[in-house]
């Protein structure tokens, strides 16, 4: 049976860093894969795409690095389970199995095909639960290992989302659910690093984190967690459907840079 996920280990000695790209899966089960507009399955709108490849430095710093298989149209890997809204302030979310992409439109072929409970139950089963426990279990081991770890979430969204905010997003935006999840001195070096070069950096606004980052990130435990989410064309162009290498290259050495001193900090916690 295919694993809903994809790891990507490290080539170096491993370090106490994990790295999550929970949104940048574009496949489709079998089982289900008919139940979508078609056109729309072809290129998933809502994807975060290429995230994973354009933190292809990763791995040769230690890190190991867990990015998804499916789309998040099958299940939202950074949705609450049991569908508790992440924010209560009147912008659109897509929820746990959406019916729709982010502008409202139906991504189903009719309403019978919209996942019911059982359904949404298996899919959980097959599809979410398996991601979230293979990051419990890797971060488990690093924290056995080294008694300290760090997870990142990475994310990216497109340049303009009327439904979510007005206006254009912010380059980057660092997430610690307003501190909670990660230490003080973690959170002080990614902003500092990610704000070194010519690049706009948001601190919890408009996004403080999602389920990953607000589930795992205990630093009371010594699990420390961050969002990033990053606006498209930092990394793609201007159509947001292509990958730009170029551009890519411009923000890789600040996000290599970041993890490399959040390394340095977390010896020091």
């Amino acid at each position: 049976m295919t694993e809903p996920f994809i790891i990507r280990e490290a080539r170096a000695p491993v370090v106490p860093f994990i790295l999550s790209v929970p949104h940048c899966g574009t496949e489709f089960p079998e089982e289900i894969r008919e139940d979508y507009v078609e056109s729309m399955a072809a290129q998933p709108d809502d994807t975060d795409w290429f995230v994973h490849d354009l933190y292809n430095f990763a791995s040769d710093l230690g890190i190991t690095m867990i990015h998804a298989r499916y789309s998040r149209w099958v299940i939202d890997l950074n949705r609450d389970p049991e569908s508790r809204p992440l924010y209560n302030d009147g912008r659109i979310i897509t929820g746990l199995t959406p019916s729709t992409d982010f502008l409202g439109q139906e991504i189903y072929i009719s309403d019978d095909r919209v996942p019911d409970e059982e359904e949404v139950y298996r899919r959980l089963d097959r599809y979410y639960w398996p991601y979230h426990n293979r990051i419990a279990a890797l971060l488990q081991e690093r924290v056995e290992e080294f008694g300290k770890v760090i997870l990142w979430d990475a994310h990216s969204i497109r340049h303009v989302v009327p439904t979510i905010r007005e206006g254009q997003f912010p380059d980057m935006i660092l997430g610690d659910n307003d501190g909670i999840t990660a230490a003080p001195s973690l959170i002080e070096t990614a902003l500092e690093n990610l704000r070194s070069g010519s690049f706009g950096v948001n601190h919890n606004s408009p996004f403080k984190g999602g389920t990953i980052t607000r589930s795992f990130g205990k630093p009371e435990g010594n699990i420390h967690a961050l969002q990033l989410e990053m606006n498209k064309i930092l990394y793609m162009d201007d159509t947001e459907l292509l990958f730009d290498e170029e551009r890519a290259n411009a923000i890789r050495p600040i996000l290599k840079q970041t993890f490399v001193e959040l390394l340095k900090a977390i010896e020091n916690l």
